[in-house]
């Protein structure tokens, strides 16, 4: 006796497909791409994974124009690779960057498909946990250009940004250790120190503004809630990724 091979298979779990604007750097980028699937896995189970199409940048590249202040170049570059995301199919972009927020709206506009704002993924975050003032870290762009901090006060929240000191050693350890797969302890340590004043100067929470940041920092390292923007963007695709219907692009 045969088996029959027409047996009826149950129907896949819809996904829309993510497009994941990275490489800026790949440390990070890698994360984004484990937790996509981690979540995926989570919430449908088995052997499901996201659906994601990825264009890496090459970092280098982008730091240079980002020290010489050349954003529109910066910007012209990540909108050419955002095309070219949804020519390959994607129907929801991540652009896996805090710093390269500052041209999202650039790249928004060379795309009919969403582009989720990782700033306001985060907001919304703060907001459910009933916050209202929040210390700022990432790089010194991100924390000293207003692109960022204003979309945050859009929301409703007050930012605020370590001292000048501070923020370059912030920096430093982003670009010359997190980005290039360096976790020092004396480096966390001063995180903590960095956190520590922020919480004393009155904020109730704390953003990990950088993607890397969480390569370093976790909740035990703050005694105030810590808000990891790589994980609830990822978080907040996965849902959008899942759910009926994608929201009109902008």
């Amino acid at each position: 006796m045969t088996v029959s091979d027409d047996r009826q298979m149950p129907p896949a779990p819809q996904q829309r497909v993510i497009g994941m604007l990275g490489g800026m750097s790949w440390e990070s980028t890698a994360e984004y791409y484990r937790l996509a699937n981690e979540a995926v896995r989570e919430r449908l189970g088995g052997l499901h994974s996201a659906r994601i199409v990825l264009a890496s940048l090459d970092f280098a590249e982008i730091e240079a124009l980002q020290v010489a202040g050349d954003w529109q170049r910066a910007g012209d570059l990540l909108a050419a690779e955002a095309a070219g995301l949804e020519a390959a199919g994607a129907q929801l972009l991540l652009l896996c960057t805090n710093t390269m927020h500052k041209v999202a709206d650039q790249v928004q506009a060379a795309v009919s498909i969403p582009l989720l704002h990782l700033a306001d993924t985060t907001a919304a975050a703060v907001r459910t946990a009933g916050l209202s003032t929040v210390g700022l870290l990432a790089t010194g762009f991100t924390m000293e250009q207003d692109f960022y901090r204003d979309r945050l006060a859009g929301h409703g929240l007050d930012v605020l940004v370590p001292d000048a000191g501070d923020r370059a050693e912030v920096h430093r350890i982003i670009y010359d250790e997190l980005c290039r797969g360096v976790i020092r302890e004396e480096s966390r340590r001063l995180y903590r120190q960095v956190i520590d004043r922020l919480v004393a100067a009155g904020a109730q929470g704390i953003i990990l503004g950088c993607t890397e940041i969480e390569l370093l920092i976790c909740a035990a390292d703050s005694a105030v809630p810590v808000f990891p923007t790589t994980r609830l963007h990822v978080e907040a695709a996965v849902t959008t990724a899942l759910s009926a219907r994608l929201a009109d692009a902008p």
